[in-house]
Parts: C-alpha cells; sequence; structure tokens
C-alpha cells in the first residue's frame, strides 16, 4: 500500500514540474489573470463550466471570488454555471450538449470572460459554450489536459496539463484556480498582499 501512496504523489510531482518547464504556461496564466480582472474592473463577470469534478472546480473558483479566498474584501463578481433547474430544463428540451451555452447566451456580455474547464478538452457542451461566448465577443480561459483537445485551438488562453488521466489533470487545474483566485486579488486589493 505505500508503495502505491508513494507512486501517487511522485506522479503527481511529476506533473507540475513537467508544467513549471514551460515557461509559456507562465506566461499564459498571468494573461488570463490579466484578462479577468480586466472584465471585473470593467464591471463584468467570469463565468465558469465545467462536468463532474470540473463543475465542482468551476463553482470553487466562483465562490472563491464572490465569497472570499484568504483576507476579507468586497464580493467580485463571478458564477458557475450550476443550476440544476437550468441544466435539466436545457438537457431535456436542448440536449446535454448546450447546458453551458444556453446561459452563456442568456447572461454573458462582450467583457466577460470564460473559464471553460475540461480535463479532454473535447467537452461537447464546452465547446458549445466557447461558441457562445465568442459570439458575445467574450474572452475564453481553457484549463485542459490530454493534448487540449479540440478547445486548445477555440480559447484564446489555453493552459494544457501534460497529463492522460483526469486525476492528475484536476490536481492541477485546482492549483491554477487558486492561482487565479489569489492574482485577481493582487490586482483589485493590493492592500491586502
Amino acid at each position: 500500500m505505500s508503495d502505491f501512496i508513494k507512486d501517487a504523489f511522485t506522479s503527481a510531482q511529476s506533473t507540475l514540474e513537467s508544467f513549471l518547464a514551460n515557461p509559456k504556461n507562465i506566461d499564459t496564466m498571468s494573461d488570463s489573470i490579466n484578462e479577468m480582472v480586466s472584465a471585473i474592473k470593467g464591471g463584468g463577470r467570469v463565468i465558469s463550466c465545467g462536468n463532474g469534478g470540473s463543475m465542482c472546480d468551476a463553482m470553487h473558483f466562483a465562490e472563491e471570488l464572490t465569497g472570499r479566498f484568504r483576507k476579507d474584501r468586497p464580493a467580485l463578481s463571478a458564477v458557475a454555471i450550476a443550476d440544476p433547474s437550468h441544466i435539466t430544463c436545457v438537457a431535456n428540451d436542448y440536449g446535454f450538449e448546450y447546458i453551458f451555452s444556453k446561459y452563456v447566451e442568456a447572461h454573458g456580455r462582450n467583457g466577460d470572460v470564460l473559464l471553460a474547464i475540461s480535463t479532454s478538452g473535447n467537452s461537447p457542451n464546452c465547446i458549445e459554450a466557447v461558441k457562445s461566448a465568442k459570439a458575445k465577443g467574450m474572452k475564453i480561459v481553457g484549463l485542459l489536459g490530454k493534448g487540449g483537445g479540440l478547445m486548445k485551438d477555440m480559447v484564446d488562453f489555453p493552459i494544457i496539463i501534460d497529463a492522460t488521466v483526469s486525476d492528475r489533470i484536476q490536481e492541477m487545474h485546482i492549483k491554477i484556480i487558486h492561482t487565479f483566485i489569489e492574482g485577481i486579488e493582487r490586482q483589485i486589493f493590493p492592500q491586502n498582499y
């Protein structure tokens, strides 16, 4: 059992080291943070989406902005597409692939940012959300894995984790999300840092 545990952490460490070895990843994260800050300062917001564990990550991102991260400060405008009545309505009437895009169609505005999270980069409902966001004039950050899939060429800021298993990808995604939040706070509330 101890070998399995050690291997799990060694694999996670290797994934992190691979990410850090590519300076483009840090640059794309920095650009993503700047875009989110610009949206929020301009009266817009960040809309996040994903499936399964990635939906949990999308919700985690939004609640840290509307609530707090490390220190008290005013709430920031963010929302995860996770309303079960919306999701089941759209899935029933249009199909599961449209659950995120219909929300973006209703609530997205030019100047907002979409944070689309997909470990494969091929989730049909995330792809449709990206299309809706583009039609609205929104910028799109993609947290991706497994080579980035179809979404890597569709989003403005692709951040691709060099891994093939979802758990390693999601572990990196949550670290990136926490770094996004801290970066946003550092720019909007520098007095807290």
